[in-house]
């Protein structure tokens, strides 16, 4: 059955209040919607530029339930809200993508098992619930991550001695954790796709990555892979959206091995930071697409007008006093974004400048200039 569409003028309620959703309600409103975002935090980045902002626990389940009363849809724009919040949500109006996806995604173990069993192809992992299973599962070199609330390289520990282990467990334990086989990769990419309730599909191709201390520091687009590579990359891609029967935008994160193999690195049930290259520089956006998918509208062309590179703009910035935006902006080229976070803080995301151009090679070096401008 094909699904309703929400029409312009209705509300849409968005769980979780940071520059995601800041960067969603922007494209929601542009097409004639109201926004209200719902979370713990007060004047967030999504609050400033949304109809309504409600500030309250995600377990205050009551509370969710009569802010879902007030929209006629919701969805979410980080995965670390409870899915019984979701699930509250979901009681009261359709919530897209579903409580099931956020499940599944905001928990490495569920995710990777998900994945393993789909298929796909995943970096080697273990189930870690004991310093004991840690070091019957060691292998090498490898990677202990928490299980729950990881982002931003938050919750992970190299290990490469048996004294690491002792540590990295100390750090983690007792929660369950995952144990990841380090891959000595070539590049790490990304795909942002979109998927209606219906079954369409769209991408914006792939996207290179670069991190820096765990964090996203340098996305460009298209990356610099392969043409088998890339096709693959995508497909994969195509297979997860169907699989966990999407409706909304997610993003694959992949390490492109030095033998041009790709491994599954994480899954993201929304916008994602390297998808920030289609603000500026596509017909239609992640967060406009998010919004066209979650309200049953046909999705947007996703055409790369030009190539472009983003940079995050970190906390660490501000350290030396208010950044210099005026020498950002005196590259003609060169976009800011400014999420209107209040306290700067070394590793906190506060906004993010993309490079525009015809010159592919050149634009990671412009967006890399900027940045030491700012």
């Amino acid at each position: 059955m094909k699904t309703k569409p929400i029409l312009p003028g209705a509300a849409i309620g968005v769980l979780g209040s940071g520059q995601l959703g800041r960067m969603f309600a922007m494209a929601a409103r542009r097409m004639g919607y109201r926004v209200h975002t719902y979370s713990p935090e007060f004047d967030t980045p999504t609050g400033q530029v949304a109809d309504l902002e409600i500030n309250a626990a995600y377990d205050d389940l009551d509370r969710v339930r009569e802010f879902a009363r007030g929209v006629s849809v919701v969805t979410f724009e980080f995965e670390n809200v409870p899915a019984a919040t979701a699930a509250a949500a979901a009681e009261i109006v359709p919530v897209r993508p579903a409580g099931t996806v956020l499940h599944t995604t905001q928990h490495r173990l569920r995710e990777k098992t998900f994945l393993r069993n789909a298929g796909l192809p995943v970096t080697d992992f273990w189930e870690i619930r004991s310093l004991e299973d840690l070091q019957k599962s060691l292998r090498g070199p490898s990677i202990l991550k928490s299980a729950d609330f990881g982002y931003d390289g938050k919750g992970q520990y190299r290990i490469q001695t048996p004294e690491d282990a002792l540590e990295a467990w100390a750090k983690v334990g007792p929660s369950p954790a995952v144990l990841e086989a380090f891959v000595d990769f070539a590049c790490e990419v990304s795909v942002v796709a979109a998927r209606s309730a219906e079954g369409d599909f769209v991408h914006w191709g792939v996207i290179e990555n670069s991190h820096r201390n765990g964090i996203l520091d340098i996305s460009a687009a298209p990356a610099r892979v392969s043409k088998k590579v890339a096709l693959r990359a995508v497909e994969i891609s195509r297979v997860v959206l169907e699989k966990l029967a999407v409706a909304g935008v997610l993003c694959v994160e992949f390490f492109v091995t030095r033998s041009d193999d790709l491994l599954i690195n994480e899954l993201a049930p929304r916008p994602h930071n390297s998808g920030h290259v289609t603000f500026d520089a596509c017909v239609t956006s992640q967060f406009e697409q998010q919004l066209r998918a979650v309200c049953g509208l046909p999705l947007g062309s996703t055409r790369f007008m030009q190539p472009a590179a983003m940079a995050n703009l970190l906390g660490d910035v501000w350290m030396s006093g208010e950044p210099d935006w005026s020498a950002a902006c005196a590259f003609p080229d060169v976009k800011v974004h400014l999420y209107g976070k209040l306290e700067p803080r070394p590793g906190r995301k506060m906004g993010h400048l993309t490079a525009l151009g015809c010159d592919a090679e050149n634009l990671v070096t412009r967006a890399r200039a900027a940045l030491k401008r700012a």
